[in-house]
């Protein structure tokens, strides 16, 4: 029975919990009582098992002992000191870790380290030849081509793979004609080959810009 008062009959809060309690039966066919949910098992801290891993990157061979489970971005961020490649979304849609991986563009926050022993693996910091940079980071600088920098290192290396695709004929959603033996890089191409890659200051004119001119087609 509701609880009631001898003036103003079912109090509000009484009919409140009456109405929860119909909902819940009805939504699930149980009384409340067997709805009560277990306490949440806290997720072990003890770290797992770990393996050698040998890994090259940008011309240098490095040997680190890691957990199997550990990505090629938290390799590079906290186990190699790294640190251009960044943490964005951890869920590949961002585009802030991309890497090159034997020439091709992969998003480093979605591959396990130990898939990649005997690759070839480039980060933004070895794209530069010594103290003279690549031509994609030269013309991001002409062209301004950043804001707060955060995606830059992984729009140059998405850029740096695209470039590469473009010249061995890789179509995209935006050519005219899939079967072409050369890409020509408009505006409309490159902003299709770069869709991945997300810049939140919304710096996208400059850095279309940018790849235009390391492209030759400015």
């Amino acid at each position: 029975m509701a609880e009631t008062d001898n003036r103003n009959g079912p109090t509000r809060r009484a009919v409140l919990e009456g109405g929860a309690a119909t909902g819940l039966l009805l939504a699930t066919g149980l009384p409340v009582e067997a709805q009560q949910m277990e306490p949440a098992v806290a997720a072990s801290t003890t770290p797992g098992p770990t393996m050698p891993v040998s890994l090259r990157i940008n011309a240098r061979d490095f040997a680190v002992e890691l957990d199997p489970r550990t990505t090629l971005l938290d390799t590079f961020r906290n186990h190699l000191g790294l640190t251009g490649s960044k943490k964005g979304c951890d869920h590949g849609q961002c585009g802030a870790c991309t890497v090159l991986v034997n020439g091709r563009r992969i998003n480093s926050c979605l591959t396990l380290a130990v898939m990649h022993e005997g690759d070839e693996i480039t980060t933004v910091e070895g794209l530069a030849d010594g103290d003279r940079l690549h031509p994609v980071q030269a013309a991001f600088i002409a062209r301004d081509g950043f804001q707060c920098g955060y995606c830059t290192p992984g729009q140059i290396c998405s850029a740096v793979g695209m470039l590469g695709e473009a010249r061995e004929g890789w179509p995209s959603h935006a050519s005219d004609e899939v079967a072409a033996a050369s890409v020509a890089l408009d505006d409309a191409e490159i902003r299709e080959r770069m869709s991945g890659n997300i810049c939140r200051c919304a710096a996208y004119p400059n850095i279309v810009a940018a790849i235009r001119d390391a492209a030759g087609e400015a």
